[in-house]
């Protein structure tokens, strides 16, 4: 089987080492080009800068998409399915916009678009959801989708070092970017969010201005100082529910007794969990990012195109309403200011520094919270285990 890979960062690297080690099954694939950006110095004989070449290559079989971000990637990965190659990407920013467009153009031009590095790094998460709903009806997705802000959060506990210097150290070690605001302000959970309720409840989400997302950019060590003391540790969580014909999605930190699998989540792993009607709770635990891990996962879905296994088909049609109402928890807030008279039509009392306001809806705390942020910029908040609204 020949392969493209677009992009030779730390995805199209770590496919092209795993390629090339060329052990079992491994050993029938073949990497034949390299797309490299325009005056980029040609260093190995694969490398091109030419995508027409790629595309034109009438024995190429599939084309890895390793450029990340929305354009080109949005532009190559529908030229090489039209081109009739199957395509794998692990870039979950363009597949949470575009993956109905690109399952549509896969089926109309009879090629396969994978994408289970996508959410969750190394862990079959994909799969596992997928198999989940040949039987089940998945209602609930949960979940440590973010490495690096799980690193960041693990680190300052045990260390008791303030955000600013754990988030340095996260970026001396590769875990965290430059700039780090897609992975600490909640932008890369919600994508991956975006995609697995996609997938278990067969709708588009294209759109995410509605999600209510809060990040990690604002947490203190006293704070996590202050929840340690109470016997719980802090999140940064994705989480959606599906309850008839609604559904909501929520990405914001959470706390967890100090016994549970998410408290005990450490350093960059992921934690992702669904439950369906007969299996229950079902856990997925592991490396949820890294160079070898995720090319792992890519070069897993070609060779389930080479030997030929579907994955799940969905539509992305079903209509289901989004209601950002669905779900109800208690919520602590750490404001300089007093915030009462904000929370004034809900049951509040204080807790050291923080305000706990008592069973109000994710929707709702998140957009009083975007007031309470309008004078505090350093204000933060964080939910305790949620009920569903009867």
């Amino acid at each position: 089987m020949n392969i493209a890979i677009l992009g030779f960062g730390t995805v199209g690297k770590g496919v092209y080492e795993i390629v090339k080690k060329a052990n079992g099954k491994t050993e029938s694939l073949h990497v034949d080009h390299i797309l490299i950006r325009k005056n980029k110095e040609c260093i190995l004989p694969e490398m091109t800068d030419s995508i027409d070449d790629i595309l034109n290559d009438k024995d190429l079989d599939v084309v890895v998409e390793a450029i990340g971000g929305i354009e080109p990637a949005h532009e190559y990965i529908l030229s090489a399915l039209k081109h009739k190659k199957h395509v794998i990407t692990a870039n979950k920013a363009v597949i949470a916009l575009y993956l109905k467009e690109f399952t549509e153009a896969a089926r109309d031009n009879g090629v396969k678009f994978y994408f289970e590095a996508s959410v969750g790094g190394g862990i079959p998460w994909i799969q596992g959801l997928e198999k989940a709903l040949r039987i089940d009806q998945v209602n609930s997705i949960e979940g440590i989708f973010n490495g690096t802000s799980n690193f960041i959060l693990d680190q300052m506990s045990k260390r008791g070092q303030s955000f600013s210097e754990v988030l340095k150290e996260a970026q001396k070690l590769g875990y965290a970017e430059a700039d780090p605001s897609a992975d600490i302000d909640g932008i890369d959970v919600a994508n991956k969010l975006s995609i697995s309720a996609d997938i278990a409840y067969n709708i588009d989400i294209a759109d995410q201005d509605k999600m209510p997302i809060f990040g990690i950019r604002n947490i203190s060590a006293s704070d996590i100082d202050y929840f340690a003391k109470k016997g719980m540790s802090i999140k940064l969580i994705g989480k959606t529910h599906q309850r008839e014909n609604k559904f909501d999605y929520i990405v914001e930190p959470t706390l967890f007794q100090s016994h549970t699998l998410e408290a005990n989540t450490p350093d960059n792993y992921n934690l992702i969990s669904l439950n369906g009607d007969t299996i229950g709770k079902l856990d997925f635990f592991g490396q949820g990012a890294g160079m070898l891990p995720t090319a792992n996962a890519v070069v897993q879905d070609i060779l389930d195109i080479k030997e030929a296994k579907d994955h799940l088909v969905r539509d992305f049609d079903s209509k289901v309403e989004y209601c950002s109402n669905l779900t109800k928890s208690d919520y602590l807030v750490r404001s300089s200011y007093d915030v009462s008279d904000i929370f004034s039509d809900y049951k509040v009392y204080h807790e050291g520094d923080f305000l706990r306001v008592e069973q109000i809806s994710a929707g709702k705390m998140h957009d009083l919270m975007k007031e309470v942020l309008s004078f505090d910029s350093k204000a933060f908040m964080a939910s305790l285990p949620m009920e569903v609204v009867a």
